[in-house]
Parts: C-alpha cells; structure tokens; sequence
C-alpha cells in the first residue's frame, strides 16, 4: 500500500473496513415473540454488531434497525416493516457484499492513479490475463460467468485469427478456398440473447420474490428443449448442461438466484452516508432520489455482461496477440507432460482447430525482404548481383527444388513442411561451416592452452616440491616430539594406574580387617551372652527346685495339721462347714442377681441402642459409619448371649451344688456325732493341746459332758433341719424366679434374633448397594493390597 501510495490513514481506514466486514458476518438472529420479526441471537452476535458499529462509526441501533426492519414509503405514509431471521441474514450478507464491492473499486481506481495511467492518452497497452474453460464436479454461477468471457474471447480469437487470415491471401491476390471454422455465436446467443437468453430469465427470476432455483431450472427447460447447445440431465430436476467451445459443462442451479441478486439498500446507504468516518462516507456518497429509484435492484449478471462488453470494445480497438498457456500435469512436477491433458487444453483453447486451418492453407507468411534475409545464406552467388527480390526469392526455391509455394505481390506463402526443409538446409549449411570453423579456433586455443598448462606445470612443481620438503622437515619434527609425549605420558599413565592399584589393595585390606575384627567381636558378645543366659538359667532351676520342696513341705505339714485338727473337734468341722455353706450360698445369690441385673440392663441399652439405629438409618439413609457401628452392637449382642447361657449353666450347676452339699451335711452330721461320742477324752486332750500349738483355728471351749455335747449337737441339728427348710423354700422361691427370669429371657432372645434378623437384611442391602463401588475401587486397590501381603508375610517370616 505504500507503495502504490495509499498513505497511513488510508490504510487504517481500509483495515477498519475489512475488520468491520468479518464482524459483521459473525451477527446471527433468532425469532422474535412476533412471528414476522428477527433479533441479535446472543450475546456473542450483540458483540459483533456492537464492534461493527465501531469500526465503522455509526449508531449501533441504527445498525441493528438496517439490518433487521425495512421502510417502504407509499403515498399516503412511511411504513418500517420487521424482516424475520432469513430475510435480516440476506439483508447482512448484501451490506457485507455492497462495502466490499465498493471497498475493491476504490483499490482499483487508487491502483490505476498511482501507476500514472493517462485517460487522455490515444495508445494503450494492456494485458489480459484468464484462465480458461472452468468445468469441475460441481459448477455454479462463477463458472457460468468464466466461461461465458471465455466464449466471448473465444470468439474474439476465432474472428481475429481466421478472418484475418482470410483476409490477407484476398489482399495478396492468392488463389484461396475458404476453410470453415467452428462459430460460437450460437452459445452466445444462448447465454446473452434478448429477451430469450439464460441471463435474462435468470434476471426475470430474480424479480420475483417467490421464485426458486426449481422455477428457474423449469423455464430453462421449456424454452431451451430444442437447442442443439442445451442439454438436460436425466436424474436432477434443477441442473441443466452447456455445450461450450471447449465442450459440455454441467451446472448446478441451486444458488443462482441468491448469486445474482445485487440489492442497494436504501437503508444501508443512509446508515453508511451518516458515518463519522470520512473514508466510509466516500465510499457512499449520497445518491439522488431518482437514482435512488432506478437502481432498487441491480443483476450481478448485467452488470457482469456490461463490463465484459467494455472489455470486448477495448480488445477490437486495439491489436491482439495471443499467448496460449499450457498446464502440462496436474502433479506440480517439472518435465513432466501429460499427453491427454495437453491435447485437451489445445483442443479447448482452439490451438488445433488453428494448426488444421494453417495447415489447409500456407501457414508460413514472408516478406521477400525477410525471406532473403534469413535464407539468403542458401545461394550466396545470387545475393552478391543486384537482383530484384521477388526474381532472387524465386532463384533460391528452385535452387533448393522446392515446389507448390505462392508468391503474391509482397509476400511468399510456404506450406508447414517447406519451411521445415529450408530451415534444415540452413541448418546444415550452418553446421558444416561452423565445424570449420570450430576446427582452427580449437588448434589454436589448443596450442596457446598447451604452451601456457607447460610453464605453469614447471612453475608448480619447483614450489611443489618446495612444498613437500617442507612438509617432509615438520612432519619428522612432529614424530620426535610425538614420542617424548608418549614416553612421558605412559610413564604418567604407569604410575596413576600403579598409585590407584595401591590404594585400592590398603582399601581392601582395610576393610577386611575391620570385618574380621567386627566378626570377633560379634562372637564374643555372642558367647558371653550365652554365659550370663546359661547362669540366669542354672540359677533359675535352683530356685525353682528349692520352692517346690518348700511347698511340699508346707502342703504336708498343712496336711498334717488339718488331719490333727479334724480328728479333735467334730463340732468345729460342722461349723466350718455351715460358714463355708452360708458364705458360698450368699455369694452366689449376689453374682446370680448381679448377672440377671446386668443382662437385663444390657438388653434395654441394646433395644434402645437398635431402636436408634434403625431410626438413624431410616432417616439418613445407607451410612458407612452407622452400619459400622450397628455391627460393633450386634457382635456385642452376640457376645452376649452365650455369656447368658454360660450364667443359666451356672445358676443350675450352683443350685445343684447347694442340695448336694445341703443333702450331705445331713447325712454326715449324725456320723460326725456317734465318731465325736465315741472319741476317747485323751485324744479331745490331744485335739486341744494342738489347737493350742497351732493356732489355726482359735475357740475357747470349756470341758464339756457328753451330754450336754449331744443336747447340742441334736439342738444344732435342728436348727439345721430348719435351715434346711428355709433354704428349701427359698430355692423353691429362686426356682420360680428363674422360671420367670427364663421365660423373660426366652422372649428377648426371640427379640434379638428378629433384631439380628433385620440387622442381616439391612448389611445385606448395605453391601449390595457398596459392592458395585468396592468393585470399581478393587482393581485401583489390587496393588496397594498386593503390596500390604507382602510385607505382612515378609514381617511373619522374619518374626518366625
């Protein structure tokens, strides 16, 4: 740009346009509550239009109302009319279209200033430069453009190329027979033609809102079903086929229509005339309203057809000169020609179709003038006498023996294959004498090379072996100095290695010395603690030893004494015995009632406890930690239960017990009173004065008769006997009690089983509902687990 000299603000403005154009093709809509009417979408399309605005300086609102509302002006009064989704995407897509269309004719026309181009100027020079013939898979309304102007060129060609030939054998006055050439004027007619043409029903189709793509393809096929340039396809309903210079091209009508409407907007042209930039508002100046009026709608075709015609007007005043391209493959790859290819383009740009009109005719056009020129080499005797040259022109062909050229009035006309000849002629006449000459300059180039190559050899090779004996002197030098290094770094190298040697063998005699060292101290630490075990040991057994005869000696001493004492008095046996009896029996009922007492709380604590839980559970839902807990109590319950059994076997083996002992205090009592009768009065001496040596049992007893022992002896019996009666009844009374306690104890188990009951189908229902997650999280587990067990058994190995 700076360059072709658009300064800065220039460029600032067209950037700030082009920006503006990429936004505004990012603005989507959506419908509105009312049926007929479109709004910005989004928030993102809101930003769009709001940058649009920016860019290009005006109102966003008014941006917004140009693009979604139109106004038609009647006679009586304005009316603004909402468009709906589609009808505001067209209307954006043709502001966007109608700014950069004025944005590229503002290129070209500062293009064409800044290069100096002088309307008033008579001479012009100008190049053309187009494709060709365009047929892909699929072709639309740009194809049908490019080979429309390729047609009109074609023409152009064609007129330019035969006729002028025609021509000039008329001037010349040469016997001639006219060759016909393919005309394209019947493909034209068909595009172009008024008012039966392809683009002016395709304008006309334009004008109505309601036609279609569908609508358009029909017309075409009524209007055109007999044309010989026309071809309908059999399996679509809106494509239609050409038959062009270069050969048949298929269409595809789809969006022809949308493509060839061009609509000025009045509202785009006030929003865009009312902008603060002044490079926008030059863009659209103000238009006047007859203008206004006239260009409402305006057909990309016409307008294409009207600037193809100037083009047209331009290429018949001047001269033309043709240069046909050829694509050689279609690999991108150098010297590489494919012949199918090739032969079509030169088929399709009319290159053959002139080689056939050439070769019919006599395609090799001279002057005299030129021809003496460039054969006169051929008969050089003729060129040195002043002939006229038309006779000397003459004289050369039948030299050369050439017949069935014509000669005009200032022209020689040869076919393709004479020019050919004398070019050959020429050619080797050309050759043979070049090779001449050739010869001597070679000799003596030759010669001159092989004085200079020989001085400047001797000269090279004195400084060569210069050179080398120089080379010679320091390469013996570097090999002197070569071994004193080797010497001295070997001597270095043998001393490192036998220093490193040396450290290594202390090193490693170091280190086994320390471990024989370690070694020995480790066995006599070892053998001293086997010592001190071995003492502790020995001295362990004695003392053992010792302390088993000592309770040997003391069992048969107590032994002894318990013999002395039993056989002294019968009536503190008794007593002992009902002591025994009344203590152990009390004990009992205490740790029967403490063990009923504690049962009994146990299970109100662990109902209610299950009553909480369950309330929990029902309430929170599955919880982990609750049903960790309701398995801690229903193991505790378990517990529990055989305890209350183990206390039920206890209770009955205590009160079998008690009627046992009950049942043999009894029968023993009448025996230990006949034995104590019939004991002698030195042994009661005896009894007592051991009494009296071992005060074991402490009883002052005064010397009674045998009476009086037996009055008491029958008077304790009786106080037994009732007793006996008392603890009768009151087992009778515990009987009943635990009957009671029992049946209480039947119905709670029953309870709890119903409870260990729930609680088994509630962690059955807990586990199905965490089995599927334990399965996910298993395999994450699996190494970690692996990893635990092994250490697991790597520590029980060791411990073992």
């Amino acid at each position: 740009m700076d360059v072709v000299g658009i300064n800065e603000k220039e460029q600032d403005a067209i950037f700030r346009v082009v920006a503006a154009i990429l936004h505004l093709g990012n603005i989507n809509f959506e419908k509105d509550e009312d049926i007929d009417s479109a709004l910005v979408k989004d928030e993102q399309s809101l930003f769009h239009l709001h940058m649009t605005a920016e860019l290009l300086m005006c109102d966003p609102l008014s941006l917004e109302d140009a693009l979604c509302k139109r106004v038609m002006v009647t006679p009586e009064e304005i009316i603004k009319k909402s468009l709906d989704p589609h009808a505001a995407a067209v209307s954006r897509d043709g502001l966007a279209k109608t700014i950069y269309s004025r944005l590229f004719d503002w290129l070209v026309d500062k293009i064409n200033v800044s290069i100096g181009q002088d309307p008033s100027s008579k001479c012009l020079i100008g190049i053309l430069d187009i494709y060709g013939f365009e047929s892909f898979k699929a072709n639309s309304f740009e194809q049908f453009c490019i080979n429309f102007t390729n047609e009109k060129l074609q023409q152009h060609f064609n007129q330019h190329v035969f006729k002028m030939e025609q021509e000039e054998y008329a001037k010349e006055e040469i016997n001639w027979n006219y060759v016909e050439f393919v005309d394209n004027q019947d493909v034209l007619d068909l595009i172009e033609k008024k008012p039966g043409g392809i683009i002016a029903l395709l304008d006309e189709a334009c004008m109505f809102p309601k036609s279609t793509h569908e609508t358009f393809a029909q017309k075409l096929y009524q209007k055109f079903q007999d044309h010989k340039r026309f071809i309908k396809p059999k399996l679509t309903r809106s494509d239609f086929t050409i038959a062009h210079y270069a050969g048949e091209v298929q269409y595809q009508s789809d969006q022809f229509l949308d493509k060839n409407k061009y609509y000025v907007v009045a509202e785009h042209q006030d929003l865009l005339s009312a902008s603060k930039c002044s490079f926008i508002v030059g863009l659209f100046p103000p238009l006047s309203e007859e203008s206004a009026k006239s260009s409402k709608f305006s057909s990309i075709c016409s307008r294409f057809k009207i600037q193809l015609q100037q083009l047209m007007d331009i290429l018949n005043s001047t001269e033309p000169h043709y240069i046909r391209c050829v694509k050689p493959n279609n690999l991108l790859k150098p010297a590489t020609f494919d012949n199918i290819n090739v032969i079509q383009q030169l088929r399709s740009g009319g290159v053959l179709e002139v080689i056939r009109i050439k070769c019919a005719g006599y395609p090799a056009h001279r002057t005299f003038s030129e021809f003496l020129i460039r054969f006169g080499i051929l008969a050089p005797e003729i060129l040195k006498g002043k002939y006229e040259e038309k006779v000397a022109c003459k004289w050369i062909l039948e030299k050369m023996e050439l017949k069935g050229y014509l000669m005009g009035k200032t022209k020689l006309f040869l076919r393709a294959e004479q020019m050919a000849e004398l070019d050959a002629k020429k050619a080797r006449l050309l050759r043979n004498s070049a090779r001449v000459i050739q010869r001597q300059i070679r000799t003596y180039t030759t010669r001159k090379d092989y004085i200079i190559l020989r001085k400047s050899s001797i000269h090279i090779q004195s400084h060569w072996r210069g050179k080398l004996a120089r080379e010679l002197y320091k390469y013996k030098r570097k090999e002197v100095a070569a071994v004193k290094i080797q010497k001295n770094l070997r001597r270095q190298l043998a001393r490192r290695a036998y220093t490193g040697i040396r450290i290594s063998a202390l090193v490693v005699q170091t280190g086994f010395r320390a471990m024989a060292a370690r070694k020995d101290f480790r066995f006599r630490e070892q053998t001293k603690a086997a010592t001190i075990i071995q003492a502790c040991w020995r001295c362990q057994r004695v003392v053992s030893y010792y302390k088993k005869l000592k309770k040997a000696s003391v069992i048969s001493q107590s032994r002894w004494r318990g013999r002395m004492v039993k056989n002294s008095e019968a009536a503190t046996i008794i007593q002992a015995y009902w002591r025994r009896y009344r203590a152990v029996s009390y004990y009992k009922k205490l740790k029967k009632a403490s063990a009923i007492s504690q049962c009994t709380w146990r299970r109100r604590t662990a109902g209610k406890d299950h009553s909480n839980v369950k309330m929990a559970i029902r309430e929170t839902g599955s919880d982990e930690e609750e049903n960790h807990k309701l398995e801690k109590q229903v193991e505790e319950l378990r517990c529990f239960l055989p305890s209350e059994k183990h206390l039920k076997m206890d209770l009955e083996e205590e009160k079998a017990q008690e009627i046992d002992m009950s049942r043999f205090s009894l029968q023993t009592s009448p025996n230990k009173v006949d034995k104590t009768n019939a004991l002698p009065l030195e042994e009661h001496y005896a009894v007592l004065r051991t009494i009296e040596v071992h005060p074991a049992v402490i009883e002052i007893s005064t010397p009674i008769s045998d009476t009086e022992k037996v009055e008491n002896l029958n008077a304790e019996v009786k106080k037994l006997k009732a007793l006996l009666l008392s603890e009768k009844q009151r087992a009778d009374n515990f009987e009943r009690t635990h009957a009671e306690v029992c049946k209480l104890s039947e119905k709670r188990r029953k309870k709890l089983e119903e409870t260990e009951r729930r609680v088994y189908q509630l962690q059955a229902s807990l586990n199905n509902v965490f089995q599927d997650v334990i399965f996910n999280v298993r395999s994450i587990c699996r190494a970690e687990n692996d990893l635990i067990c092994f250490i697991e058994l790597k520590f029980n190995i060791c411990t073992h």
